[in-house]
């Protein structure tokens, strides 16, 4: 890992506390102060394995922390702010903030991830407008999120070589480059091909530039007007725009997304490793933690092969009191 990479991190994370969480603007501050303090001290003793912090790492930035005559509150705050940031990173799955739990934090953040019903996911795909100015390709980034479960930094990542519409699948490149083939919907790929059949006008770029010459078009399979590649924080606002418009919740995100899918796919009976290999979860844990919010599902395979099932929601019959049974 890189400082480039922390100090991109940190950005994503004080979007997500302005823009997900809806944390008021000096708090955001706050938190970008404290962590600053914390990529000072990388930087000072080269430390780079900041995804993978070990409590000897941890105990290591506390002890600076002391030295630079921080007062008790302010030590207990930095540290809140540095749980805060490696929660993230768990959410998105960067890094494992075990060692940020052995630093005295309460039990581990499990946060329940939060997902659409289906009905609410069919609003938001409906969402973007013919009126709209770039509806074909923002219909279609809402349909690829959905169809795959891809993140979102899959999503802007796609090039147009990535995707067979002909055989129903895209090739997504995970953390560390890996690769995998996720299955796409008909509706994701009609939407595609609609996308890609005026995608000739956004890829217009100037004629020539005056250095380098005529500039190519990029090769990525979603752009802006301009013709340049999307950024995650440009698909954020993408989700939150058709969010408003149909009246969804402000705490979607395109995270939402891609927990829908999860279980959707897997309250429709698919089995949990098929799950894990389309959303290119390293552990099955991660994958896991889907099947705790799909409750009815497991409520029905219950009703369906438990002896007593089919019962097990309605109360027991009143006992009776007979001449025998107070005799017993």
């Amino acid at each position: 890992m890189s400082f480039a990479e922390l100090n991109s991190d940190i950005a994503a994370f004080r979007h997500y506390l302005q823009s997900e969480r809806g944390m008021a603007d000096n708090t955001v501050q706050a938190y970008g102060r404290d962590l600053d303090r914390f990529v000072k001290w990388c930087g000072l003793v080269r430390y780079t394995e900041y995804t993978s912090p070990t409590l000897k790492d941890l105990a290591r930035y506390l002890a600076f922390l002391h030295d630079e005559q921080l007062a008790a509150p302010s030590v207990a705050r930095h540290l809140v702010s540095l749980k805060m940031f490696y929660r993230f990173l768990r959410l998105e799955e960067k890094a494992d903030a075990a060692a940020v739990d052995l630093l005295g934090s309460p039990k581990l953040w499990e946060r329940i991830p939060q997902v659409l019903p289906p009905h609410a996911v069919e609003e938001l795909l409906n969402a973007p407008q013919a009126g709209d100015r770039f509806y074909l390709r923002d219909r279609a980034i809402l349909e690829t999120m959905y169809a795959t479960g891809c993140r979102a930094s899959e999503v802007v990542g796609l090039k147009i070589e990535d995707v067979y519409l002909d055989a129903g699948f895209l090739r997504a490149f995970g953390k560390g480059n890996k690769q995998r083939v996720v299955p796409l919907g008909r509706p994701a790929i009609a939407a595609i091909r609609d996308y890609l059949g005026i995608r000739g006008p956004l890829d217009k770029q100037p004629e020539k530039d005056q250095a380098a010459g005529p500039i190519p078009a990029s090769p990525r399979l979603f752009v802006s007007k301009s013709g340049q590649p999307l950024s995650r924080i440009f698909l954020w606002a993408l989700v939150k725009k058709y969010c408003k418009r149909a009246g969804l919740p402000k705490k979607v995100s395109p995270h939402t997304l891609r927990h829908s899918f999860a279980t959707h796919v897997l309250a429709g009976g698919a089995d949990l490793r098929t799950v894990q290999e389309m959303l290119g979860h390293a552990s099955i844990q991660t994958t896991q933690h889907y099947t705790h919010i799909d409750r009815e599902r497991l409520k029905a395979i219950h009703r369906q092969f438990h002896p007593r099932g089919a019962n097990a929601t309605e109360p027991p019959p009143p006992a009776t009191d007979t001449p025998d049974a107070k005799a017993g």
